[in-house]
Formats: structure tokens, C-alpha cells, sequence
């Protein structure tokens, strides 16, 4: 039987998630650029309390556009649809912000805390209007479960393609560019990274006919009235604060790979790209069992027993270099990858979509925008816990200085988030 979106249109619109990139950079650099450990050849930048404030202010100014871009893109409409648009107009301002982090003006502390507060705010509000109408893109053009589980898992591999050049090549690039310089080589990573970034976003909006494939659109009320019939969703409200505290966990696991390595492991830089290698590859090893065992028993419970294994792995990470060996990190994070897979990437857009779906026939009214704007929301609230604990997390039992204790805590903290977000999804019901 042929396939109403073919394969080629599926893939096209999975190479656009290139935006993933930028996510990585954001979650794994920012805070070890502006915070690097003693030995990286990077001066701090700003004390840990400031550079909570400044990215904990950009938070908020993010969260507050995530619902109001979806709403604005669900009354949207052109000659080229609803969402492509906004994917098109945000992109390269996307990658100019993404690369003005790294960019700090040296001439005081407070300068560089405000530079950082509003560069941080741009970056999430151009991350907001290019990534909630292509997420929006899966409900929009995907008519049953089947195409939108299809879509999900394409933009989840290439999803976890960029999230894996972005913490496979870091190491190799920063030498390339930098000739010894750390500061000259993170910059020049950085900006090679952001402009495949930018590249993989134009091929969604010149090669995926959204208008050829969604479907008739009708939006009436005005957002206070549409977020209200939302909200009275009980599983959407459940399903939002599972997600929430899996990315809390998910972010800082993600933030704390550096220091593991470098700081507990005692390896160089250039060993991050086998520790990301290691997880990303047992997680694209997993896609294709995931996406089947998902479609025979639905994904509330391919997530639980993620979660069980995530909390099991991350408290395997507070004891290495204690109970267990250093050596036996490598084999923590190619296990971690197993989990990651489903819970990181295949589940939130393909449940979101259903969900989306569901509430948009119980109201008579297409508002996916809003529904993934939402979400939105409650990812970069996971973002903001994450970024102005971790920072102050890491420095405990020191004196400004990132310590083996601050590290280890860190991994306890994702635990209890793991957990935390278990008993939610556990309440939720598909």
C-alpha cells in the first residue's frame, strides 16, 4: 500500500530537527564555558550565582513566549501553511544568538552578566519560534498514529544524528580550530556546528509541501479561552510534569558528561567523543525496537521501564570512582543510551502529537501550535531548574571551584528527578 507521506517527505522533515544542535551546545557548553573545570584552559567568566540569574532571566522571557508562538501559529496561515513560515523566519537568527554566547564583552562582570541575560533571552525566543511549529508539523500534516509515530521517529533520528555530532565532534574540532588555543577552539566549534544547524532547518522548509499534506484548519477563541480547555486535560496535565522532571534529570545528566569524564574518569577531552559515542550508539541501536515494541504496547510503558533504568544507571554514576570503578563509566553510558532512546526522543513528539490530536477533536478546534507551545513551556522550565541548580550543585564543598562532591550530588539529583517523573507517567493514562 502507498504511503501518504512518502518516505523522502518523512526524512526531509527529520533532517529540520537539526535545531538539536544548538540544544546540545546550549546544554553541554554554555555552563562549561562561562564555569570551566580547573583544567580545561578556560578562565571563569562569571560567578555560579550570576550565571544562574542571567540564564534563569532568559528562562523566563522563553517560557513566556512558548504558548503565545503557538497560539500565533495556529491562527496562522499562507500559501506555504501554518508552521513552515515561522521555521524559515527564525533560523538564522537562531544560529547568530547561539553563537553571540560565546562571544561574552570582557570589560566587567556586570556587563558580561547582562550581555549573557539577553543574549540567553534571544537564543530561547528564536529557539521557541522555529522549534514549537515544527514539532506542530507532526499533528499538522500526520492524519493517523501510524504516520505521526512515523514522523516522531524519523526527527528521532536525526535527532539523536545531531545530538551526537554535537558531542562526538566537539573534542576534535576544538583541537582543530584551536592549535592549543581552548578559548579560539570552542568558538570555532561552535560556529561550524551552528551553521549545519541552520542548513539541516532550510531543508525542512524547501522540501516538505506542508500545505500538500495538512489538512482543513479551523482555529476560533482567543488564547485565555483555548489554554483553559486545555489544562482541564487531566493525562495532558500528567503527562506534562513526567516530562518536565525526566528533562530536569535528562538536561543535567547531560551537562555533568564533561566533568564525569574529565574530573572523576580523569581523561581528556578528546574521551568525550567515546563517551557520547558510546550512548548515542546504543540509543540508535534501540530505535527500530523501540518504535515496534511501542506500537505493540504503547508508550506508557516502554517509558516506565525507561525510567527504572535511568534511575538505576544514575545512581550507578554517584558511586563510580567509589564503589565502582572508573573503568566500568564507559559502560555506564552505553546503557544509559538503551533508555534515552525511547524517553529522550521517539516519546515526547510521538505522545505530544496524540495528545495534541485528541484535545484538538474533543474542542473542534485545530490548536496542536498551542498544545506543543505548551510543552514548550514545560521543557524549558526543565531547562531553567536544571541550569540554575546544577551550577550551585556543582560547587558544593568548595570555594567557587567545581568539585568531585558537587559532581556526584549532581547525579543524585537527576536521580530523584527520574523518579519523580516515574510516579507521574505512571498516573498518566493513554
Amino acid at each position: 500500500m502507498k504511503q501518504r507521506i512518502p518516505l523522502a517527505t518523512q526524512i526531509f522533515y527529520g533532517v529540520g530537527v537539526s535545531y538539536a544542535i544548538v540544544d546540545q551546545i546550549f546544554a553541554q557548553w554554555i555552563l562549561y564555558f562561562y564555569l570551566p573545570p580547573e583544567n580545561s584552559g578556560l578562565k571563569p567568566f562569571l560567578t555560579p550565582i550570576l550565571i544562574s540569574s542571567a540564564l534563569a532571566i532568559s528562562r523566563v522571557v522563553d517560557m513566556i513566549s512558548d504558548p503565545v508562538v503557538g497560539y500565533v501559529s495556529d491562527k496562522f496561515n499562507s500559501r506555504w501553511g501554518r508552521r513552515i513560515p515561522f521555521i524559515a523566519v527564525g533560523a538564522i537568527p537562531l544560529g547568530l544568538s547561539t553563537i553571540a554566547f560565546f562571544y561574552p564583552p570582557m570589560v566587567s562582570e556586570k556587563g558580561t552578566f547582562i550581555y549573557l541575560a539577553i543574549v540567553g533571552s534571544l537564543f530561547f525566543t528564536f529557539y521557541t519560534i522555529v522549534g514549537a511549529p515544527y514539532n506542530a508539523l507532526i499533528p499538522e500534516i500526520g492524519e493517523t498514529s501510524e504516520e505521526r509515530l512515523n514522523l516522531s521517529t524519523w526527527q528521532s533520528v536525526f535527532r539523536l544524528l545531531y545530538s551526537a555530532i554535537a558531542m562526538i565532534f566537539p573534542g576534535v574540532l576544538i583541537k582543530y580550530f584551536g592549535n592549543g588555543d581552548t578559548l579560539v577552539g570552542v568558538r570555532g566549534m561552535v560556529i561550524s556546528l551552528t551553521v549545519l544547524c541552520v542548513l539541516g532547518l532550510f531543508v525542512t522548509v524547501f522540501l516538505v509541501p506542508e500545505k500538500k499534506y495538512s489538512r482543513p484548519v479551523k482555529h476560533d477563541g482567543n488564547m485565555k479561552e483555548i489554554l483553559k480547555e486545555v489544562i482541564k486535560d487531566k493525562d495532558f496535565r500528567y503527562y506534562l510534569l513526567g516530562l518536565l522532571f525526566f528533562f530536569v534529570g535528562f538536561n543535567s545528566l547531560r551537562a555533568m558528561m564533561n566533568y564525569y569524564v574529565e574530573d572523576i574518569m580523569g581523561y581528556g577531552k578528546e574521551t568525550l567523543t567515546i563517551a557520547s559515542a558510546l550512548l548515542f550508539g546504543s540509543s540508535a541501536i534501540c530505535f527500530y525496537p523501540v518504535n515496534k515494541l511501542s506500537r505493540k504496547f504503547g508508550y506508557r510503558k516502554i517509558m516506565l521501564a525507561s525510567l527504572i533504568g535511568l534511575i538505576i544507571l544514575t545512581i550507578g554514576l554517584s558511586l563510580l570512582g567509589n564503589l565502582i570503578p572508573v573503568k566500568y563509566g564507559f559502560v555506564i553510558f552505553t546503557l544509559l543510551g538503551i533508555p534515552v532512546s525511547g524517553a529522550a526522543f521517539i516519546f515526547p513528539p510521538a505522545m505530544m502529537s496524540d495528545i495534541s490530536e485528541k484535545i484538538s477533536q474533543r474542542v473542534n478546534n485545530r490548536i496542536e501550535g498551542v498544545c506543543f507551545g505548551i510543552q514548550g513551556f514545560f521543557l524549558k522550565m526543565a531547562f531553567l531548574i536544571s541550569i540554575v541548580v546544577l551550577p550551585l550543585m556543582l560547587v558544593l564543598r568548595g570555594t567557587g571551584e567545581v568539585t568531585r562532591f558537587g559532581i556526584y550530588s549532581s547525579a543524585i539529583f537527576s536521580a530523584l528527578a527520574f523518579v519523580i517523573s516515574y510516579i507521574f507517567y505512571f498516573k498518566y493514562s493513554e
